[in-house]
């Protein structure tokens, strides 16, 4: 990897957003009902959260009537007083009595208040005049809090807040269920369709980027499913919400916090314009330094062996100040993100203030109608993130779902209803190639042209030949792990197109080169996806093998927890494969470079193991030791996929062709 691992390779963009979401939602199908019934409820969330404020500033306005004079007793007072005047000739007033509230305000009462009315110059001033007020005057105008309306008012909003969260609750909870069940149902179909498709795919396809699809990919769908689609729909709802509410309430306001808003959010966005190519830069650094360090340390005996420690520090320096720079950048810049959120909320927060107090002294609103515009800045602000966050998380689940799907639209095998079935234990053995032809997806010419041969019940066939010449393609044909472009292969007379894939491998066992052991047992091991087989059964089989000692020496015996990473040699993990195959009874055996990764003494064990494992079977063995074949009783000899020479190892070798070429090459100097 020159440029090393890439971070942030889920935030991916799909190459086609609506085609992949569409996808997405034709797959949810099976889930629609839990997920409408889950947005409609983080709707009705977030319409309970936006009547809060408006409560609020009616529950605030209550309680300033409890701790300020009511301004419109005195009015109306002062309006009574004035319609219940009476002006003498001489320009003297009388004042007669009346009523209000239930309270009778007399002449004498009335005298002395219009006395302090001409002293003070604002309403305000009452608060300090109040005790020199007459005491039936003061009862009128004295505050006076509505504690049943207040306790009312205030449980009403407790309301909203509990009901609120419980949808938000059951919301949560009902996406997290559904994400996670369509994981899971992801999961399974993937592994269904991967036992349905061909080979082919697996060699044009790296198996790393299987495993992402199926861990990464399907996580990032659920989880950002799960947190982004009820998010999107509750942010929505609350933006629109606060706008709608913020113009019902006062015009003047939301003009004032959305301006003030605006301003802060067109700012950020500057700034991360700027910061954008940083953030670029940085990952590309870093995947530069990566990539240098993984190559310096793969090779590091070629690095000192060489003396090229002062070059290679040199070029890590240099990406070194080259991360260090777009770091420092970037990080400075993310770091604004912060105090600018800040900023732009208290930017809000002190213009509804101002604004809001300006129109308060001129009575246009109430005290309460601020408490409730300061909620509403923090309620409006909010949502803008969350849904650009949702939005970027819905491009992850879009790339995301477009990786997996390319999984499932992947060409499958053929169907094969309605095959005929060989019984294993009454196979006789025989396998003939008749004129096959194969080419692999991509290639022009073909791999193997018109290859023909016989094995007959018992035989030992050995196949041979360079690198490419098609040994192994043979084998995976006969395996019907590819389908063959013309020709025909038999067993026992029938041809493979007619016997199931899984019925063909019921009747191989298959030793590779490449030696595999899963995490379990010694004993799970060797049975793998067998049954009825007793620990006798696998005891005796590992003698004949000659790996039982080995076994022995493990603390645990048979039952010793192994995997392919232990400390294992080679020859044992291949006597193990061998005992493996062994006990699966087959009536055809397939050898593939099985002794190639050994050396000459444990060659020995395998080949001696591998000889009572052919005993009874038709045998197909691929070796580039010509040595581990000269007993074959057939070698077939290929050469760019046909059939070059054929015979026993003696009659190759007095043909002095091909054959008698490749062998003697095995023990000549240069």
């Amino acid at each position: 990897m020159r440029n090393g691992p890439r971070r942030g390779a889920n935030r991916e963009k799909p190459k086609d957003f609506k085609s992949a979401f569409l996808r997405l939602i034709k797959e949810l199908k099976d889930y629609k009902v839990q997920i409408i019934i889950s947005l409609i409820l983080a709707a009705i969330g977030s319409i309970l959260a936006i009547m809060t404020p408006d409560k609020l500033s009616n529950l605030t306005d209550e309680i300033s009537k409890g701790i300020m004079i009511n301004k419109d007793s005195i009015t109306k007072l002062q309006e009574n007083i004035q319609k219940n005047m009476t002006i003498n000739e001489d320009g003297t007033k009388n004042f007669n009595e009346f009523t209000m509230n239930n309270i009778l305000i007399s002449s004498k009462d009335q005298e002395k208040l219009m006395e302090i009315f001409s002293s003070v110059k604002q309403e305000s001033d009452f608060a300090d005049n109040l005790s020199k007020i007459p005491v039936s005057v003061q009862k009128v105008i004295s505050p006076a809090m509505n504690i049943h309306k207040v306790r009312n008012i205030a449980l009403f909003i407790l309301s909203l807040h509990i009901i609120s969260a419980l949808f938000n609750y059951i919301e949560s909870l009902l996406m997290t269920i559904v994400s996670n069940k369509f994981a899971q149902k992801l999961r399974s179909n993937i592994e269904s369709k991967l036992d349905r498709l061909p080979l082919k795919y697996f060699d044009k396809t790296m198996h790393g980027d299987i495993l992402s699809r199926i861990t990464n990919d399907v996580d990032t769908i659920a989880q950002s499913m799960n947190n982004s689609l009820a998010t999107l729909v509750s942010s929505i709802t609350l933006f629109l919400g606060c706008l709608f509410m913020m113009f019902h309430t006062n015009s003047i306001l939301a003009v004032t916090a959305i301006v003030s808003s605006l301003f802060g959010f067109i700012f950020m966005a500057v700034v991360l314009s700027k910061s954008q190519k940083y953030f670029i830069a940085r990952q590309e650094e870093l995947g530069n330094l990566n990539g240098h360090i993984e190559e310096v340390y793969s090779g590091l005996n070629i690095v000192k062996a060489y003396n090229g420690k002062q070059t290679s520090d040199e070029i890590f320096d240099k990406y070194n100040k080259s991360v260090y720079d777009a770091n420092r950048k970037s990080q400075f810049l993310s770091g604004l993100m912060p105090p600018m959120m800040g900023f732009i909320g208290n930017l809000g927060y002190v213009s509804v203030c101002i604004v809001g107090a300006i129109l308060t002294m001129n009575n246009t609103i109430s005290f309460g109608v601020i408490i409730a515009f300061i909620t509403y800045v923090r309620m409006f602000a909010n949502p803008l993130n969350q849904i650009a966050s949702a939005f970027a998380s819905l491009q992850s689940v879009a790339a995301a779902s477009e990786r997996v799907f390319e999984i499932y639209d992947e060409e499958e095998m053929i169907n094969e209803d309605n095959k005929v079935y060989l019984d294993k234990n009454n196979v006789k053995g025989e396998i003939e190639f008749r004129n096959v032809k194969f080419t692999y997806d991509g290639n022009e010419k073909p791999t193997i042209y018109n290859f023909s041969a016989t094995a007959h019940p018992g035989e030992k066939i050995a196949i041979v030949g360079p690198t490419g010449a098609g040994k192994t393609t043979i084998v995976n044909l006969l395996m019907k792990f590819y389908e063959i472009n013309d020709g025909d292969i038999l067993i026992d007379g029938v041809s493979t197109k007619k016997l199931t894939r899984e019925n063909i491998h019921n009747l191989f066992t298959m030793v590779l080169q490449d030696t595999w052991l899963f995490d379990g047992s010694i004993k799970e091991n060797l049975i793998f996806n067998q049954s009825n087989i007793s620990l006798d059964e696998v005891k005796d089989v590992c003698k004949v093998v000659g790996v039982d000692h080995f076994i022995k020496t493990l603390p645990n015996s048979y039952d010793s927890i192994i995997s392919d990473s232990d400390n294992i040699s080679a020859g044992q993990k291949q006597l193990m494969t061998i005992a493996r195959g062994m006990l699966k009874n087959s009536p055809f055996l397939i050898l593939d470079e099985a002794t190639s990764n050994v050396d000459t003494r444990t060659e020995e064990l395998v080949q001696k193991a591998m000889d009572k494992l052919a005993e009874g079977k038709t045998s197909f063995i691929i070796a580039h030791r010509l040595s581990t074949i000269k007993n074959a009783n057939l070698i077939l000899v290929m050469n760019e996929g046909n059939i070059v020479e054929q015979g026993t190892h003696e009659e190759l070798l007095q043909k002095n062709g091909f054959y008698a070429q490749i062998y003697n090459s095995q023990f000549t100097q240069n």
